[in-house]
């Protein structure tokens, strides 16, 4: 029995670390990861198992994962003759050049070496790459290769080193200025390649808006600037043309209007661009300068011009683009209210529309209403008001009203046109918006009785269903001036005294005037009157509100009729107009900074933007960042530090699965022991 109990607790044993070292095995994974792999590829001794392992690398980088430790396996390979495998290589030296910077000086030499390399590709491929590793050790190399790719005889390399020249005054604006390379920019101004010329200007760009040495002269745009900006015009690409475009917009041309001739003959040809940013950027040059023509005659000839490029801004597929577009019409139509006279139809609302798009094309349609197309706007506006975004019948009812403010010909049809919207179509917020239009259309037609009759009946008639604060207070304001239209004046006024306290400040101050009004002119209610004035001065909290009470009751126990009249009868002055416009200050800065998102918020973008925001930053000394930086991208490779941590964990698991075989925690044999006692015990 004895010997049996021995064997048995020998096999116990021996299942015992069998078991446990294949769950130990089972539990720490592979130690080979993608990430041993891919170093085992970049080092290995043939080309094509090289360029594959960096494929694999580049495209890992590209889905977010870090493979920052590759670096100095992926740098032995920066030493190449193959184009495509030198590209990928510069391509992740730029992506983790901030995480090795000590390790970025390695590949020094073979960017000076591929500055010289007869392949122009290669060099532009080089000096770029250059520029765009933020080390700040990397500028004491960078001097010979751009002063050498700035004069190189390709023009594509001269077009890259110009863009370098920005990057290294971002880094060391000293420097720049020291070695000459702002020098050498502003030559490549006079350059024979459109696309040098493009990018030197693009770069003196980024650069003036860096710049924070208020002596340091960067970009003087003058005659001879323009003349070549104007030369190489129509061979650049369309974001070169932006570029020029735009500068052209910085020069002066007052008083001077064979140059303004000169410049908007040139920029014309551009109108017809496929680019909708061209077009807009064209416009924005020949509107800059058509002022400093003096004749009137050829300055309306040549605003003319902009009319079929105004309208094809609206005629783009894209909804967003037609939006950009409407806003920076809205804005020329507030400057040149005549330019888009005859182009109504262009922004008729269509069923596919995006509501955004609806809305602006209803506020450029009111600003073109004239006495000619009245009736054809009028007819769409009541087609609007017909559909189901109330938004959009919000509008559309506001239109109507605005034509009508506008034109004195179209009150009588948009008057009647209400009528026939709320008889139709009914409900609260068609009744209470044209009541809105229709106490605007009284205000600025004030005195006219033909009109009156026309509109105080149609309000008169839906009075009761107003629940707008906003509709509210014009009711009652046509009550005090209109009370003879009214027949049954009392009832209305003594049910808004009756809810006085219920109703909102604008609404009370109304109430309150009207009943003063209607006292005065007629020289009744005085029991009315005498009721609102001591809940106005009793009973309601707002201040201006009891005020005002006890001003009109003080003016009305003086005795003055002649100047109660005066004073409280008096007549506000008619409204000009409902259409919102820009103050002057405001459309100048719109019209220098169309085409930019000062057109969308309609605020000039010192408003909105942080003037230090395009500041150069210092670029000091880098230390080399630490390797945890990698525990925090959470899509990584195995690599041996994590695989360390995986058997960590599973050491942890199997201390807590030891206690399946040996117990809790302490001395494994005895434990083993007892454990083996105990099944021994079952027998």
């Amino acid at each position: 029995m004895n010997i049996n109990k021995k064997s048995i607790n020998k096999n116990l044993i021996k299942l015992n670390s069998v078991v446990e070292r294949r769950l130990r095995k089972f539990l720490s994974g592979p130690k080979k990861g993608e990430t041993f792999e891919l170093k085992n590829g970049l080092v290995s001794q043939y080309k094509h198992e090289r360029k594959d392992a960096i494929q694999r690398v580049i495209q890992a980088m590209t889905v977010g994962k870090d493979v920052s430790s590759l670096f100095p396996d992926v740098l032995k390979n920066i030493a190449t003759y193959d184009l495509e495998q030198k590209k990928l290589v510069y391509l992740y030296l730029m992506n983790y050049a901030k995480s090795h910077p000590e390790l970025c000086i390695l590949a020094v030499n073979t960017f000076i070496q591929d500055t010289e390399d007869p392949n122009p590709l290669i060099r532009a491929l080089a000096i770029r790459t250059m520029g765009c590793i933020r080390v700040a050790k990397m500028v004491d190399y960078i001097e010979t290769p751009l002063s050498r790719t700035l004069k190189d005889e390709n023009p594509y390399v001269r077009k890259t080193a110009a863009i370098c020249v920005a990057k290294l005054f971002d880094l060391n604006p000293e420097m720049c200025v020291e070695f000459g390379f702002l020098d050498d920019l502003k030559k490549l101004l006079g350059d024979s390649n459109p696309m040098v010329i493009a990018n030197s200007i693009n770069a003196l760009y980024e650069i003036r808006d860096m710049n924070q040495d208020p002596n340091l002269e960067i970009l003087t745009i003058n005659g001879e600037v323009v003349k070549s900006l104007l030369l190489c015009l129509n061979e650049c690409t369309e974001w070169g043309r932006i570029t020029i475009l735009t500068t052209l917009t910085e020069y002066s041309t007052k008083g001077k209007t064979e140059e303004a001739n000169h410049i908007i003959e040139r920029v014309i040809p551009q109108l017809q661009h496929v680019n909708p940013s061209v077009v807009l950027s064209s416009i924005k040059a020949i509107l800059c300068h058509v002022e400093s023509i003096n004749v009137t005659a050829q300055r309306q000839q040549i605003l003319k011009k902009l009319s079929a490029p105004l309208v094809s801004l609206v005629s783009s597929s894209i909804p967003e683009a037609q939006y950009v577009g409407l806003k920076n019409i809205r804005i020329i139509l507030e400057k040149y209210p005549n330019i888009l006279s005859k182009e109504l139809r262009v922004f008729f609302i269509k069923y596919s529309d995006p509501l955004y798009l609806k809305l602006e094309k209803l506020d450029i349609m009111i600003r073109l209403a004239n006495e000619s197309n009245s009736d054809l706007l009028l007819g769409e506006l009541r087609e609007y008001s017909m559909e189901f975004e109330p938004a959009l019948v919000t509008k559309a009812i506001k239109s109507i009203g605005a034509v009508a403010i506008k034109l004195n010909g179209s009150v009588v049809k948009a008057v009647n046109l209400l009528n026939d919207i709320i008889d139709q179509r009914g409900g609260d917020l068609i009744i209470n918006e044209s009541v809105i239009v229709l106490t605007n259309i009284l205000r600025r037609y004030p005195g006219k009785n033909d009109i009156a009759s026309l509109v105080i009946p149609i309000i008169s008639n839906f009075s009761s269903g107003l629940d707008k604060n906003e509709a509210l207070a014009g009711f009652v304001w046509i009550l005090g001036e209109y009370p003879k239209f009214f027949s049954n004046l009392r009832e209305k006024l003594e049910s808004l005294i009756n809810d006085f306290l219920e109703f909102d400040v604008a609404v009370q101050l109304n109430i309150l005037t009207t009943t003063v009004k209607i006292n005065l002119s007629l020289g009744k209610f005085n029991d009315l009157l005498q009721k609102v004035l001591e809940v106005a001065t009793k009973d309601c909290e707002n201040a201006d509100l009891r005020d005002n009470a006890f001003i009109l009751w003080r003016l009305l126990s003086s005795g003055d009729e002649a100047l109660q009249k005066k004073i409280i009868l008096s007549k506000l002055p008619p409204i000009e107009s409902t259409i919102p416009v820009f103050n002057q200050h405001l459309l100048e800065t719109l019209m220098e900074e169309l085409g930019t998102l000062s057109s969308i918020f309609y605020k000039g973008s010192k408003t909105f933007i942080d003037p230090s925001a395009y500041s150069r930053v210092a670029v000091k000394e880098q230390e080399v960042v630490p390797d945890v930086i990698r525990d925090e991208n959470l899509l990584k490779f195995d690599d041996s530090e994590d695989e360390d941590v995986e058997i960590a964990n599973s050491n942890d698991l199997l201390s807590e699965l030891n206690d399946l075989f040996v117990g809790g925690g302490g001395n494994t044999t005895t434990n083993s022991k007892s454990v083996n006692n105990d099944l021994l015990d079952l027998f």
